[in-house]
């Protein structure tokens, strides 16, 4: 089971005019943006496994981003990264991975042989999702975009014990698919009037059974940002 939610407040997003924290002082530091969906990952993850004193977020200003930042912190200078152990890491499906098997909390990658190799091939195919989704912006989207959310729907039963890609666990396979999916249907639906669960049971489910999840509730994008983050990013002619 997951680990109890608190409350969290964060600090406001740290931008071109703040201060760095006290660099590699020993605190563990998550880099995010609020609505980066790669860092959005990370945050889940964290969460679920109740690392509130453990990993201190510091949301970052991407529009607006402190020079130090690429400086000392992460010369990649995106997000999300994490400081640890005198050291800052990067990219979002290696830092699930690293949050989850290098901290305290409940596991999310199964024992189970069959379960956790399904979902270290559902997490390596994400990308494959994505961009057939992001691609099908430029084409007719709703034909192009099908096959993503019907591979989805296809994973989601594999196993039958429960309603998430490995049953009835909660895993890294969810927290890589969520943030993604979370903006895909609600743009489909307000830009093109398509609802991505119509005859897909299985995905309805899941999204449904996810959005219970405390860990997850505090992560979501405002829907009406991320409307006009995706009219600006992708369909300005």
């Amino acid at each position: 089971m997951a680990a109890a939610t608190v409350n969290e407040q964060l600090p406001p997003p740290l931008d071109a005019t703040s201060e760095p924290p006290p660099l590699f002082d020993g605190t563990t530091r998550l880099y995010i943006s609020l609505s980066c969906p790669y860092a959005q990952r990370t945050w889940i993850t964290r969460n679920y496994k109740g690392l509130y004193d453990k990993i201190k977020v510091v949301p970052i200003n991407l529009q607006n981003r402190p020079a130090w930042y690429k400086e000392k912190v992460y010369p990649e200078n995106k997000v999300p990264s994490l400081e640890h152990n005198g050291k800052v890491i990067g990219e979002s499906l290696d830092l699930i991975k690293y949050i989850d098997s290098n901290f305290e909390g409940p596991s999310l990658l199964p024992k189970d042989h069959a379960k956790k190799q399904f979902a270290e091939d559902l997490i390596a195919y994400t990308d494959t999702v994505n961009k057939t989704v992001y691609t099908s912006f430029k084409g007719d989207t709703i034909k192009e975009a099908g096959p993503a959310f019907d591979h989805l729907e296809n994973a989601l039963s594999k196993f039958e014990d429960g309603p998430f890609f490995l049953g009835h666990e909660f895993s890294l396979a969810d927290v890589a698919y969520i943030p993604f999916v979370e903006r895909f249907q609600i743009v489909f639906s307000a830009l093109w009037n398509y609802d991505i669960t119509a005859g897909r049971p299985k995905l309805a489910k899941w999204i449904e059974e996810v959005n219970k999840i405390d860990a997850y509730k505090p992560t979501k994008t405002d829907p009406k940002e991320l409307v006009e983050f995706y009219k600006a990013r992708f369909l300005a002619q």
